[in-house]
């Protein structure tokens, strides 16, 4: 099945859903909140809800979903993509914009004493100062140091740079839920077989513990990607294929190869995707979304400016804080 890009120029929105069940047996463990804890809630009709997953936490899911942590590089059919890479002393990564939380705007980017990165965006939106920012110019920038910044957005909230106003909303959002959510408690002990009466704030000792995980009558992923917000950036014609393919390629991966969210809240997939808007679309399988996004990256390479050469932007980072010399006591004689 090729990718139906025809279907998809009039829709506004492009809606998935997946249903989801636990890999084996029934309970799962939902993601939790510091003050709040799990996230709880009622459904119009009364029915007890539950976040799984959420949105913030799916968007670094999706983003990690293209990147290989065996060999800490992209994987083979995402080879191409620009994106800003941090470098030690020694020439290693340190990270990089694909895994950093606030990508391009990483301190580990932008905050060091390298501003490389900060000079070319700081040239680039030159004429953004005054009025109101042209989404159509930022989104030419930021395509061509981070394609996959054009999908999970990025806010560069820095003064000197179009006075903190250059931000690109998400445009790939997704979060999981279950519904008819019920409590399933069960607990433990961390025994010590040395000295079960140890003292327990030292870690010492025969320590209980309660847990508090979920069953639910339907759990499901949905996706949105905002094909109205890609469209108005007015990019050329094969940067559009490529952001596209490369999300649903993103949300097809994440589906069959990063549904272990925690330890003990591990999913499988139920059937297949269903699109239901517009519902005339199908989503391709993963192999031929691999074969897709080649396809684009090689085309969006052509096309002079539109990515950065060389596609990986090298930052050497070095803190621009002075560490604070140790004054040290010398005790007189």
């Amino acid at each position: 099945m090729s990718l139906d890009y025809n279907t998809l120029e009039k829709a506004p929105r492009l809606l998935i859903e997946a249903e989801l069940k636990p890999l084996q047996g029934h309970r799962f463990q939902p993601t939790g909140f510091a003050d709040l804890g799990p996230a709880r809630y009622k459904a119009p009709d009364g029915s007890d809800m539950l976040l799984v997953e959420s949105a913030q936490s799916v968007a670094n899911r999706l983003e990690f979903a293209i990147w290989d942590d065996a060999s800490d590089d992209l994987i083979e059919a995402a080879e191409g993509l620009p994106y800003i890479r941090v470098n030690n002393a020694d020439g290693s990564m340190l990270t990089n914009s694909i895994l950093e939380a606030h990508r391009i705007n990483s301190p580990y980017i932008l905050e060091g004493k390298d501003k490389s990165v900060f000079n070319y965006l700081k040239e680039d939106a030159a004429g953004l100062e005054l009025g109101p920012v042209k989404l159509k110019n930022l989104a030419e920038i930021v395509m061509k140091y981070d394609a996959n910044a054009m999908l999970h957005g990025v806010f560069l909230a820095k003064s000197d740079l179009a006075g903190g106003r250059l931000r690109l909303m998400r445009a790939l959002s997704g979060f999981i839920e279950a519904t008819g959510a019920s409590v399933a408690e069960s607990g433990g002990v961390k025994n010590d077989r040395v000295d079960p009466s140890g003292d327990t704030k030292q870690g010492f000792g025969n320590v209980p513990f309660h847990r508090t995980e979920f069953t639910a009558r339907q759990i499901k992923a949905y996706f949105n990607l905002d094909l109205a917000l890609l469209q108005g950036y007015g990019l050329p014609e094969a940067a559009g294929k490529l952001l596209v393919a490369l999300a649903l390629l993103k949300v097809r991966r994440f589906l069959s190869q990063g549904l272990r969210l925690r330890t003990a809240c591990d999913f499988d997939l139920v059937g297949d995707l269903k699109v239901t808007r517009p519902s005339s679309f199908d989503v391709p399988e993963e192999t031929e979304l691999l074969s897709e996004v080649k396809t684009q990256i090689d085309a969006c390479g052509r096309i002079e400016g539109l990515f950065a050469e060389p596609r990986i932007t090298v930052v050497n980072w070095e803190s621009a804080k002075k560490k604070a010399k140790k004054q040290t006591e010398v005790a007189e004689a």
